[in-house]
């Protein structure tokens, strides 16, 4: 099992429809582009503290 480090972090705005943007600089430095498709997770602390964890799902080669 992998353990990630913070590197930075910024505050988005939950839009219409529960949408968020993934801030410019996040997205050039995680390789992101339009069509990709994100992986999202929700986790939950003994505490019942919640987040949200999403990953870059790896791209299939087109056949």
């Amino acid at each position: 099992m992998a353990i990630f480090r913070t590197l930075y972090y910024a505050d988005v705005t939950v839009g219409v429809g529960g949408r968020i943007t993934i801030p410019q600089d996040m997205r050039a430095d995680l390789g992101i582009e339009e069509g990709d498709v994100m992986t999202v997770r929700v986790e939950e602390s003994p505490d019942r503290a919640r987040q949200l964890v999403m990953w870059k799902a790896e791209r299939q080669p087109e056949e």
